[in-house]
This record gives C-alpha cells, sequence and structure tokens, in this order.
C-alpha cells in the first residue's frame, strides 16, 4: 500500500515564529502516526526557518520507536549531509532548493549536477540510508537516478496539482504516468509530493506502484477547517480505495 508521510515543517514554522516549543512538533509528529500515517517528512532549508537540524534527532528515536520512517528532505550542501549521517533516517531525499528559495519548485538536472549527487548518495548508502532524488515528471533522464546511485525518485506533483480536473491537466496526468513507469522499469522506486491535498490524491494514485506520498502544508490547512483526525482519516481512507483499486 502506498505509504503516507506526513511533512511536518508547518508546524515547525509555527512553534519557531514564537521562539518556544510551542507548538510542541514532536508531540505533534507522534499524532499523526497514532492516527495512522506511515512515516514523517521534515525538509530544514539552509536558513532553519522552520524544521531545524535539531529536530531530525529527536524525530528519528520518534519514529524508530513508532516504527514508522523519517524522510529528511533538503539540499545537499554539506552541514545537511552531516546531520544526516550522523542520525541516519530512514530516507533522505534529496532536493535542488537554493538557500532563499520559498518551496520546492523542480527537480534536479542531472547533467549538471549528477556527479555532485553520485558522490553524495554514495555516502548515504554507505550508512544504509536509503536515497530519493527530486525530479520534473517531464525529466527524459529520469533513468539517470538509478546510475547515480538512488534507490527512488520523488516525482514532483505541483503541475498536476495546479491543472488537475483540466484537459491539460489530463495530458500532464498521462505524462506523470509515464514518468512512473519509466522510473520503475529502470529499477526506481516512486515517490511523489508537492500540493497533493484531499481533493487530488485519490486520481493521482490511479498511477499504479507509487511507494509514498509526502504530504504537509494540505494536511495543516485542512486540519485547521476539519481537525486532525478527520483529515488523517480521510486521506487513509483514500489510499486504502485506490489500492484495492489498482490490484
Amino acid at each position: 500500500m502506498t505509504l503516507l508521510s506526513i511533512n511536518i515543517n508547518k508546524i515547525a514554522l509555527l512553534r519557531n515564529s514564537r521562539g518556544r516549543n510551542y507548538p510542541d512538533v514532536d508531540a505533534f509528529a507522534a499524532r499523526f502516526l497514532d492516527l495512522g500515517a506511515s512515516g514523517i517528512t521534515l525538509h530544514p532549508r539552509q536558513d532553519q526557518r522552520h524544521a531545524r537540524y535539531s529536530d531530525v534527532e529527536s524525530l528519528g528515536a520518534l519514529c524508530k520507536q513508532r516504527g514508522a520512517e523519517l524522510n529528511v528532505e533538503g539540499f545537499p550542501a554539506r552541514e545537511f549531509v552531516e546531520v544526516v549521517k550522523r542520525h541516519r533516517p530512514a530516507q533522505c531525499t534529496l532536493v535542488p532548493d537554493a538557500p532563499d528559495q520559498l518551496t520546492s519548485d523542480h527537480g534536479w538536472d542531472f547533467k549538471k549536477d549528477g556527479e555532485m549527487l553520485r558522490s553524495i548518495i554514495a555516502e548515504l548508502k554507505a550508512l544504509n540510508i536509503r536515497t530519493s532524488l527530486f525530479v520534473d515528471f517531464d525529466n527524459p533522464d529520469i533513468p539517470v537516478a538509478k546510475e547515480l546511485g538512488a534507490d527512488r525518485v520523488e516525482l514532483y506533483t505541483e503541475p498536476y496539482a495546479e491543472f488537475v480536473g483540466t484537459k491539460l491537466g489530463e495530458e500532464i496526468f498521462k505524462g506523470f504516468s509515464v514518468a512512473a513507469k519509466l522510473a520503475q522499469q529502470s529499477g526506481l522506486g516512486v515517490n511523489a509530493g508537492h500540493d497533493l491535498n484531499l481533493n487530488n490524491l485519490g486520481k493521482f494514485l490511479q498511477i499504479p506502484g507509487i511507494l509514498e506520498v509526502s504530504i504537509g502544508h494540505a494536511v495543516i490547512v485542512e486540519s485547521l477547517e476539519m481537525g486532525m483526525d478527520s483529515v488523517v482519516k480521510q486521506y487513509m481512507d483514500i489510499i486504502r480505495q485506490t489500492q484495492s483499486v489498482n490490484q
């Protein structure tokens, strides 16, 4: 079954805005896991404006205690890589974020960054950390991720989310299906994330073999509207329903 990993950066952003540990990031992560999420995603950016490097340690311990996975995302600056190597999360997703970038908005250019990624991936895999690379669905070089040593790719889903329900959206959806199949045929696992929500996740999961979806911003907004318990239950229902159809 597709695993649901909750990105809790927005909880960390609220915490940082008041200068003390309220809301408690670990407590919210534990509650999401209690409600049925399979893992937690954390994306500490270089300025640590929301998630902090120190969160990796405490969330890693929590996830191990609960038998869940911690997915740490970020740009492979040396400090980030050393934090990941020190705390060894289940998965590290490498994302091409500039230091001043508001949010992730594109995947890797393997022609430009391939050799750098190959070196970083080798460091992580030496410690048995599963690696994933953030990619655009229309990148013809997706199979190169396997050659670089990656275990998975994460499809950047904002183009799907932006146009879902339109004629263009149908073409984009087909493009994502092709990208997922291309990755899988190359021996890569396929994750997905960015702007997925309760309204668009079900259709996206019609694509066979999606191993994990990482959802954060929408979960927090929807939880403000409907409550955490209701929102996580709805996500889990969508995942179960689409899995039964795909089987």
